[in-house]
C-alpha cells in the first residue's frame, strides 16, 4: 500500500505534469455538451447570462470559454504556469490569476457561481469547502463536473482494461467512473444535487489517442513504455473503428450545491 509520504508527492507531480504539456490538453481534451450547462443554470436556480462566475482549476479555458458563451462574466482561478499561459493565449480577454481552491485568491461574497470542470479532485475539500462558501454569495451554488468514460460501452471497457493492466493497479482516476466524487463535502455543510448527463463526439484517432495521453497518469510514466502503450492501442482500436474516427462516449457526472 502506497503511504501518505509518498502519495502526496507522485499527487504533486501529476498535478503539476499538466504545465508541459498544456497544449496538447487544450487540443485534444473533449468540452462538454449544451445540457450539462442547462442543468448547472437549473440546479443552481438562475441562468448563466449576467452571473458572477468564478472557475476555479480553469486549466486552458475549456469550461471557461462555455461560460462566457452563456453571458457570464467570469474570473479563472488556475494554479498552473504552463496552463495559465495557454489560457492566456485562447482567451486573451478573459482575466486568470494564479491559485487553487484550497486558498482562493478571490473576495468574500464575490461569486454567484462557483465551478470547477475536472478540477474538485485535484483540491483539498475540508479546505476547499469552506473557501468556497466564503466566495460565494448568499444564495449562491458551487457546481463540480467531470467527463468520465462510459464504460457500459464494450470497447471503452476494453481500453479501460488495458490502462489498468499497462498501471498494474485498478482503472486509474481519468479512465475511471466518477461515483465515488458524490461524497465531495467531508465537512457536510453542503447538500449536493447530482446529474449525470451523456453525450458523445467523433475525433480522429491521433486526437483520441493525444487526450489520453494528456491525462496525468500517462503524462508521468516513462516514455518508452507510454509510447509502446499507445502504439498497441492504436492497433486495437482501428479493429473497432478502421476508417479511423473515434466516437468517444462520455457520461458528465455534475453536482450542484446552493447557499443558504
Amino acid at each position: 500500500m502506497t503511504t501518505s509520504h509518498t502519495a502526496e508527492p507522485a499527487r504533486g507531480l501529476r498535478a503539476h505534469s499538466f504545465n508541459a504539456a498544456a497544449a496538447q490538453y487544450a487540443a485534444n481534451r473533449p468540452s462538454y455538451p449544451p445540457a450539462l450547462l442547462d442543468a448547472v443554470e437549473e440546479l443552481a436556480r438562475r441562468p448563466l447570462s449576467g452571473a458572477r462566475v468564478v472557475d476555479v482549476g480553469a486549466g486552458t479555458g475549456i469550461a471557461t470559454n462555455l461560460l462566457r458563451a452563456r453571458g457570464a462574466d467570469v474570473l479563472a482561478v488556475e494554479p498552473g504556469e504552463g496552463m495559465a499561459a495557454e489560457f492566456r493565449r485562447a482567451l486573451p480577454d478573459v482575466p486568470v490569476v494564479r491559485g487553487d481552491g484550497n486558498a482562493l485568491p478571490v473576495a468574500d461574497a464575490h461569486a454567484d457561481l462557483l465551478t470547477y470542470a475536472q478540477a474538485w479532485h485535484w483540491t483539498d475539500p475540508a479546505r476547499a469547502v469552506p473557501e468556497a462558501l466564503r466566495v460565494l454569495r448568499p444564495g449562491g451554488a458551487l457546481a463540480l463536473w467531470w467527463n468520465t468514460d462510459a464504460v457500459d460501452v464494450e470497447w471503452i471497457a476494453e481500453s479501460a482494461e488495458r490502462t489498468a493492466r499497462f498501471f498494474g493497479v485498478d482503472i486509474p482516476a481519468e479512465k475511471r467512473g466518477a461515483g465515488d466524487r458524490a461524497q465531495a463535502d467531508p465537512t457536510g455543510r453542503l447538500r449536493f444535487t447530482r446529474r449525470d448527463i451523456r453525450w458523445s463526439r467523433r475525433v480522429p484517432l491521433d486526437t483520441h489517442l493525444a487526450n489520453i495521453g494528456s491525462h496525468s497518469a500517462f503524462l508521468v510514466a516513462p516514455a518508452e513504455r507510454r509510447d509502446a502503450f499507445f502504439a498497441e492501442e492504436r492497433g486495437h482500436l482501428l479493429k473497432v473503428f478502421p476508417d479511423g474516427v473515434v466516437e468517444e462516449t462520455y457520461d458528465v457526472l455534475l453536482l450542484v450545491a446552493t447557499t443558504p
